[in-house]
């Protein structure tokens, strides 16, 4: 095998690495297996930038002092609304946490509204706006980033990627939407960096402000927003939605889930709610998208997909065959499995 071939890896063989690799560095056991499901689900959809590759940055930063792998969230509530503070520990941990409080308040209330705050990375969206939907439960999850994303017809990182999440329950497989407002996530630009690949065009812009398609060049500069002035548009009311209900940071003040050094202060939103018309209603959404999976399609489109169609399969896929990491991916995760720590 040469350095370029990639190593296929079982998702229980990723799962049970990174637990490792988290309990050796503080983490109980039931906070390790919930953040390293969260990295793998992302493997397994082929999202790499939400992956193990981030597991090096969790454990310096535990190193580091600025995330306790011990934490215990702090919910309180106040009517329909929840307050989530995630004492500076993992973002899965305190977005679960999050999800458990809110299902029975939307059950019995209608609606639930949590805000989070200090609270690590919490991943992909999908995996959590998937199981509240599969429970009978529409989901709306919002969170913010560090400022990577340019204003549109501006040249520096002001906006965070500021990505959103929707669960909507219906037959056989419920609706899931999980998209940044940013043409590309600092993830997947790392990610192609690791494999030496460019980036598409229209992505990135590198620090003088022209567009670019080398993954350093766009690391130095600002990424872009998804379809333009609409996608900054958007990005923007997203993330003063978030720092209003949350009390969190904004734009350059918000750190803490790329570095390495400094405290989590970016916010999450999870809204949980009630369908208002039963199963009835849950059976028209279903036809819905059916119809749509089975519309004409364009010129060489084999057909077409509703969100969460391809992340879905893609999952089912690697679930049977296997995940693929670069090999010095892997080699650099199985050597930080067998580092000491502390």
């Amino acid at each position: 095998m040469s350095a370029e071939d990639p190593v296929t890896v079982s998702a229980d063989d990723a799962e049970a690495l990174c637990r490792a690799v988290l309990e050796a560095a503080g983490a109980p056991g039931a906070s390790a297996l919930a953040q390293a499901r969260q990295l793998v689900a992302a493997d397994l959809c082929a999202r790499p930038s939400h992956g193990l590759q981030r597991l090096p940055t969790l454990v310096e930063r535990i190193h580091n002092g600025v995330l306790d792998p011990a934490a215990v969230p702090a919910v309180s509530r106040r009517g329909a609304a929840l307050d989530v503070d995630g004492r500076n520990g993992f973002g899965p941990v305190a977005l679960w946490a999050a999800v458990e409080a809110a299902r029975p308040i939307a059950r019995g209330d209608g609606v639930a509204l949590a805000g989070v705050r200090a609270s690590g990375h919490i991943g992909m969206l999908a995996p959590y706006v998937e199981a509240i939907a599969r429970e009978g439960l529409i989901a709306l999850l919002l969170t913010t980033s560090e400022a990577l994303v340019h204003p549109a017809g501006g040249s520096t990182a002001l906006v965070g990627t500021n990505p959103i999440g929707i669960g909507v329950p219906a037959d056989p497989e419920p609706f899931v939407l999980d998209m940044s407002t940013a043409a590309i996530s600092a993830g997947e630009i790392i990610a192609h960096r690791e494999r030496g690949e460019a980036l598409p065009e229209g992505r990135a812009v590198a620090s003088d402000g022209t567009p670019t398609t080398d993954p350093g060049a766009a690391l130095e500069g600002a990424i872009s927003p998804f379809g333009g002035a609409k996608g900054y548009a958007l990005g923007l009311g997203l993330e003063l939605l978030v720092a209003a209900l949350t009390g969190t940071a904004l734009g350059r003040d918000v750190s803490g889930t790329l570095d390495v050094t400094d405290p989590v202060t970016k916010g999450d939103v999870l809204v949980v709610a009630s369908p208002g018309h039963g199963a009835a209603h849950g059976a028209a959404l279903a036809a819905y998208l059916d119809e749509l999976r089975a519309s004409p399609t364009a010129p060489g489109v084999e057909r077409v997909l509703v969100p969460g169609d391809r992340l879905r399969a893609t999952s089912r896929r690697r679930r049977r065959e296997g995940i693929p990491y670069p090999s010095e991916t892997w080699r650099r995760l199985v050597r930080l499995e067998g580092a000491p720590h502390g």
